[in-house]
Parts: structure tokens; sequence; C-alpha cells
């Protein structure tokens, strides 16, 4: 075990963001300890027994729309590193009367289901999908800095200016189009239509037609395995049941990367950033939340549209103006009584997580932070609605809160599984406006969680960004490290 003297690198967390940028300090050859509060590593990104023996469920995120098109994982090698299974349906809409919209991983096939919205769904999200790379690197590295793709900038800004505003149904003339694209607006936990949803939405649009969105094997716990192992051993060091509540508990080490939220950065720092600077961390504000649900299943559920029965991801929030009411409920404080829910049934193609025959079926609805309503019954009653049968397929359930959800982990505060807002400002000043918004005004300390750029969802680019920003400004090495496999 290395010494405390011999430490040249502490990371506080040990979620995604934190794992990854544990292992590019450590890649780049520095001494890195890891100290994580909870029993086991991964912060949402895990893979656990939540119901019946057997039955093994995502703790947090189950589904990567963006772990293909991530820099960090393509560095990394994920799919080599674990087995990523990418699904004919990337996601599925069900809609009233036995409908559904579908969005396959082939876009024509999508656009051939859409009957006369057909063409607009590819003129839409076509060039977004040609251009699939340029658009991650737009959206995944802070919005201050010059962009290397203009014309893809221009393409994806007025495509995102027009679906989040007043004029987001001029191009569609049926319903199940801008149904099944809400239901990627919809994941940001935000008033529609809003730029900042429909942003976010579009990227996960555009992916599910390019990579896809991929199911790890396993459950998303391997993605932390992958991590974890690969730290160790270049010679990083994990400790768990470490809670860390001051910057003074911390062994001396040059660097000092924090996966946590603005609020806990002041907490930690415990009067010793700059008054300017801890006002504007303290101004960082957070969004809604989710209350969240995992199901032990005696079969798969019955979906009345087949296609469904087929497609990892389901958006059930029927048509887009239901899916805009549950949504701007939300944003006002309310429970929607026929709310939005984002479910995700891994067992139909990965037979590691429930016994044979049996099934499992992870969903979340959105709630206003803090809530303390258990959402079992209305997710239960909204899956019943398109799929009839569903409540006596459940052997069990296990129901989380939005108040559990940040007592499970401190950086969803109020149940904001995002960690800060989704907003316009909070995109471009994320948590700072700066185009190192990384880096503190404290010597050799950095955030590194989906508080800063570009934000939350599984992808390693907050803590990859933040170690870069440390290797830059702390060691002078200006060369990314080797992140391969091999």
């Amino acid at each position: 075990m290395t010494t405390d003297q011999g430490l040249d690198a502490i990371v506080v967390g040990s979620g995604p963001n934190g794992l990854a940028a544990a292992v590019t300090l450590a890649r780049a050859g520095l001494r890195v300890r890891v100290y994580e509060r909870n029993p086991q590593i991964g912060g949402a990104a895990a893979t656990a027994e939540l119901t019946l023996p057997g039955f093994h469920h995502d703790v947090g995120s189950a589904v990567h729309p963006l772990a293909l098109a991530s820099e960090f994982f393509q560095r990394f090698g994920l799919p080599e590193r674990i087995e990523l299974t990418i699904p004919e349906i990337s996601y599925g809409h069900p809609l009233p009367g036995g409908r559904a919209g579908v969005a396959w991983h082939d876009i024509e096939r999508t656009a051939a289901g859409l009957s006369r919205d057909g063409p607009a769904w590819l003129r839409l999200l076509g060039p977004l999908v040609r251009n699939v790379q340029a658009v991650a690197d737009l959206t995944g590295d802070a919005l201050l800095r010059v962009p290397r793709h203009p014309l893809t900038l221009a393409r994806f800004g007025l495509r995102t200016l027009e679906q989040g505003g007043p004029a987001w149904n001029w191009r569609f003339t049926g319903e199940t189009a801008p149904a099944l694209l809400t239901g990627t607006f919809a994941h940001s936990i935000g008033r529609l239509p809003s730029p900042a949803t429909a942003g976010a939405g579009l990227v996960l649009a555009a992916h599910a037609h390019a990579g896809g969105w991929p199911i790890p094997i396993g459950g998303s716990g391997a993605i932390t395995a992958a991590l974890a192992d690969d730290l160790l051993a270049h010679g990083g060091e994990i400790v768990t049941d470490a809670e860390i509540t001051s910057l003074a508990q911390l062994p001396p080490a040059r660097v000092t990367l924090l996966d946590v939220t603005p609020r806990a950065l002041v907490e930690l720092a415990d009067g010793a950033l700059p008054a300017r600077y801890e006002a504007a961390m303290r101004r960082f504000r957070y969004g809604n939340a989710v209350a969240k649900v995992d199901f032990a299943l005696s079969e798969p559920v019955p979906w009345t549209a087949e296609d469904l029965r087929r497609a990892p991801t389901l958006h059930v929030g029927g048509t887009r103006a239901d899916q805009a009411r549950a949504e701007n409920a939300v944003a006002h404080g309310r429970h929607s009584a026929s709310p939005y829910v984002l479910a995700a049934q891994p067992s139909i193609i990965d037979t590691t997580r429930a016994p044979a025959g049996k099934h499992v079926l992870w969903a979340y609805t959105h709630v206003p932070a803090g809530s303390t309503r258990d959402q079992t019954e209305q997710i239960t009653r909204q899956i019943e609605r398109f799929a009839p049968g569903f409540r006596d397929t459940i052997l069990a359930s296990a129901g989380q809160t939005a108040a559990q959800m940040q007592k499970q982990n401190p950086n969803h505060i109020g149940g904001d599984i995002a960690a800060g807002a989704i907003n316009l400002a909070q995109l471009v000043g994320r948590p700072a406006l700066s185009g190192d918004p990384w880096r503190t005004p404290l010597p050799g300390v950095y955030l590194c969680s989906s508080s800063t750029s570009p934000g939350p969802g599984v992808h390693g680019l907050c803590g990859y960004r933040a170690a870069l920003s440390a290797l830059r400004h702390e060691y002078n090495i200006l060369v990314p490290p080797n992140l391969s496999p091999s």
C-alpha cells in the first residue's frame, strides 16, 4: 500500500467521474488514492440485489447512450474490457390504443415506421447522426471554448432552438414522431419545451441512431469494475467506508480532485475559498428529482405493442402534450397524476440479471426536489396503462423516494441525479463561467463531478477533463496519457 507521504493525487468519490479522473492520473504515472464514503464503489454506476436474491438491479444508471461516444471511454477502450450489447431498438414509446413509436438503431427503419413524419425525422436528426462525433466533441467539453466544428454547432443550435420553443411541432403532422422525440427530452428533468431539454434530448436521439444505446452485460457495475481494475493495475488505491468532511482530513498530496457538488466543495473547504468564488458555488442551482422503483418480475412486461417487448429502454408517458403536462407540473413543484416514466428492461437481452425465466424492471419518474412520496403505485399504474396485466407479474419491488436518493448519494441533492439543474446558464457555466471550469482557486484542488462541464451522464468526461487540467497546471504534462487496455 502506498504510504501517505508517497501520494501524488487524491480523489474523493468513486463514481464514474471520480474513477475516470483517478485512472487518468494513475496512467500519467501519479500515485493515486481514492476515498469513498460508502462500503461499495461506483456511485450511481453500481448493480446490486435490491429486491429478491438472484435479481440484479442497477442502483442508478441503467442505459448508457454516451458510453460509446465519450472521448474518455473511447480512449479507455471500454468495449474491449466489458461486454456491451447494442440492441436493435434503442428506445420505444407506448401510445394510447396499443400503438407505439420505435427508435430503431437504424434511422431509416425508424423513419419508415413514422408514416408521413418519416422524412421530417430524417431531416431533423440525419445531419446530427452523420456528424455524431462532431456533436460529441461539441457537447463533451467546456462550452466557452472555440468550437472545432462550427457547421455542426450551427445545425445543432438551430434544431435546439426549434425543438426548445413554441415551434417544436411545426415540422410534424402526426402524433408518434413528436412523442418519440419528447421522451428523450424528458431525460433532463426540466420544463418542456425548453432549449436545455431539447439540446440534451437531441444528443441522445442522435446517438440512438449512431452508436446506439448500449447495455452492459452484468449491469452498470461492470463499467465501475473495469475502471477500478485499471486503477489498481496501475498502482492506485481505493479506500471505502471513508467519509471526508473536510479537506483538512486528507493526507498531503499535490493534487486533490473532488467528485462532489459545489455545495459540498464549500463545506469541505471550510472557509478557505475566496469570497467571490464561494458565492458562485452557493448560487449553483440544483434541479428537480427522481423517485425510483425496481421490480422483480415473474415474466416479461406484457406490453400491448409487440415491438416494445424487444426494447430495453422505454419512455412511458403518452403523447407529446401528455409528457409536457407531466414535466411542467414537476417544474412548478407538483407531483404529476400521470407521470413520465423512464423504464429499462435489461433482462430481455441480459440473462445474468435474473433467475431463469424471470426478469427485472428498472423505472423512475420525476418529482419535485426533496419529495418524500413513494411513487411505486404511480409508476405501476402508468406502466399498466400500456401493458395490461403488468401488476400481476410483480414478485417484489423496492422503491426510493427523492429524499432517499440523496441519502444514498449526497451528490443527488434533493434527488437531483444530474447534480445540478440543466438549464442554459448552467450548461455554459457549470459550475462557474470559465474556460477551465474544473479548476478551483484553491491550490491543487479540482472539481470533477457531474456538477462540472459537460454535465450528467455515465461518460467519465468530467473526471477526465479535470484530471487533464490538473496534469497540465500542476505537473506541466500537456499530452493526455495512454488509457488503452494494451
